[in-house]
C-alpha cells in the first residue's frame, strides 16, 4: 500500500457497536433474565446507553444487530455482514486491538503489547507524558501515532498544531475503530491534527528547520526500530525543534541484566550529542533544545 500523505483525505471512522465477552455476556444475560433493555457502553466506555433487547436481535442507536456467538477474552468484535469478527489483521505481522479495564484499549503486534495498560489508563500514561511538553497553543511533532492517544491528550490541551506520523497501514486501521482515537475530519479536532501515513524516520528530512515548539516520540523497542534511535534521526529532531523546545521520548524500562543495555542513558547521550540537554522523566527522556 502507498504511503498517505497528510494531504490524502482520511479513512472514515467507524459508528457501529464494539463487543467484548463481558459487554456480550451481560447482553445475553439480560435476554436470559426476560429483560426488553439493557443499559451499559459499547463504545468502550466513551458514553452509556440503552439497548433494546428482543429474542432475535438486539437494537443500539437506531440499529439492529445479531446475537454474538462464543466470544473470546482479551478481545474486541465489530460487526461484518452479519457476523462478529476480531478487531485483528494478520498482514506482516498479528496486529489487534485489545480491550483494558480502563476503557481505553491498548493494541498488540504478534502477542508484544504496545502501550501500558495494567497500573494506569493508556489515554492517562499519555496525558501524563505529553503534559511534560505543554502543548497549549504550540506546533507539535508527534513521529510514532499509534492509537493517537498523543493527539487526543495535545488536542484537549489546546495546541495548535499537531503533525502525526503512522507507518503501519494497520494500526490506521485500528485507529477508525478505537472510539478514543481522534478523528482528524472531527469538529472536534477543527483542523489541527494532520496525520500522514509515512514513515517519520524518512519524512522527517522534508520538515523544515526549526518548524516545530514541541516533539512527542514514541518509537517501538530498540529491536524493531533502530533508525528511531539513531544519531541521524536525533540530530533531525534537533534540527526541526526550535531553540528551547521540548522533546518528550518513550524508551521503557528494558531490563539491564538481561538486555546488557541502558536504553535511557544510551539515548540521552546521543540527544546531548545533537544539541539537547536531557534528564529522565515517567518513563523516559525528556530533553530541551540548547
Amino acid at each position: 500500500m502507498p504511503a498517505r500523505s497528510e494531504s490524502d483525505p482520511a479513512m472514515p471512522h467507524a459508528t457501529g457497536p464494539l463487543l467484548t465477552r463481558e459487554t456480550a455476556e451481560a447482553l445475553l444475560a439480560a435476554r436470559g433474565a426476560g429483560a426488553t433493555e439493557w443499559s451499559g457502553s459499547l463504545d468502550l466506555g466513551r458514553s452509556v446507553d440503552t439497548v433494546t433487547v428482543a429474542d432475535d436481535h438486539w437494537s443500539w442507536r437506531g440499529h439492529d444487530y445479531p446475537w454474538p456467538g462464543t466470544l473470546k477474552d482479551r478481545t474486541l468484535y465489530v460487526l461484518e455482514g452479519d457476523a462478529w469478527s476480531a478487531v485483528s489483521r494478520y498482514g506482516r505481522s498479528l496486529i489487534k486491538l485489545v480491550p483494558t479495564d480502563w476503557g481505553p484499549p491498548t493494541f498488540e503486534i504478534d502477542g508484544i503489547k504496545m502501550l501500558v495498560s495494567a497500573r494506569i489508563s493508556p489515554i492517562e500514561d499519555a496525558r501524563q507524558k505529553v503534559a511534560l511538553v505543554a502543548p497549549r497553543g504550540k506546533n507539535v511533532l508527534d513521529t510514532c501515532g499509534g492509537l493517537g492517544y498523543f493527539a487526543a491528550c495535545c488536542l484537549e490541551s489546546g495546541v495548535a498544531q499537531i503533525r502525526s506520523f503512522e507507518k503501519n497501514e494497520d494500526v490506521l486501521w485500528l485507529r477508525t475503530l478505537n472510539p478514543w482515537s481522534p478523528d482528524p475530519e472531527a469538529p472536534g479536532s477543527g483542523g489541527r491534527l494532520l496525520l500522514a501515513h509515512a514513515d517519520i524516520s524518512e519524512a522527517i528530512v522534508d520538515i523544515a528547520d526549526a518548524s516545530v515548539d514541541a516533539v512527542l516520540h514514541d518509537p517501538p523497542r530498540f529491536g524493531i526500530a533502530g533508525e528511531l534511535y539513531s544519531q541521524v534521526f536525533y540530530n533531525h529532531l534537533a534540527r526541526v525543534l526550535r531553540r528551547g523546545g521540548r522533546l518528550f521520548h518513550y524508551t521503557g524500562a528494558p531490563n539491564r541484566l538481561t538486555s546488557g543495555r541502558d536504553v535511557p542513558r544510551e539515548v540521552a547521550r546521543r540527544l546531548e550529542t545533537a544539541g539537547f540537554k536531557t534528564g529522565l522523566a515517567l518513563d523516559g527522556v525528556l530533553a530541551t533544545r540548547r
